[in-house]
């Protein structure tokens, strides 16, 4: 499942309209974090083959690059490691994901790699942010700027 661009801009109207703001992260080489659950076998790449075994070919463990069945491999790690840390997933929306605690709200839109996040609670975000580190290689977390084409900016008006 992938977010669509509707679905984005929900999420923005609704951090408008409780007043947080929202964070961007990109997960660095997010298919390579994914076990694969079916047999992927690949052919050795012409120059690096081991002159030992020519005839041989690699079964994949981990999802890479290019392989079809990648996409699904991530997001099902990823999805599998926010309900274990807690959040459920939206009921209309399988690429957004919800954590409450008390009257706060947590919320996390994923788009393949790139993930954005708001809460109510600035200290949510913080241990979000400190929680995706924990586990995966993340870049760009900083404030929503730029993504999927929508220009936005965060003020406090």
């Amino acid at each position: 499942p992938i977010a669509r661009l509707k679905a984005i801009r929900i999420f923005l109207v609704y951090a408008a309209q409780k007043d947080f703001k929202v964070y961007q992260m990109d997960v660095k080489s997010a298919f390579l974090h994914s076990e694969l659950d079916t047999k992927v076998y690949l052919q050795q790449s012409p120059g690096f083959v081991n002159l030992s075994y020519p005839n041989y070919c690699y079964k994949l463990r981990k999802a890479v690059y290019g392989l079809k069945q990648a996409p699904h491999a991530w997001y099902e790690t990823h999805t599998d490691f926010l309900k274990h840390s807690g959040f459920e997933i939206g009921i209309l929306d399988p690429t957004l994901f919800l954590r409450s605690n008390g009257k706060h709200l947590m919320l996390v839109q994923i788009y393949v790699d790139d993930i954005i996040f708001g809460s109510t609670d600035s200290s949510m975000v913080a241990n979000f942010a400190k929680l995706m580190v924990s586990i995966f290689q993340m870049s760009m977390n900083r404030e929503l700027i730029f993504f999927l084409g929508l220009q936005v900016k965060q003020t406090n008006k």
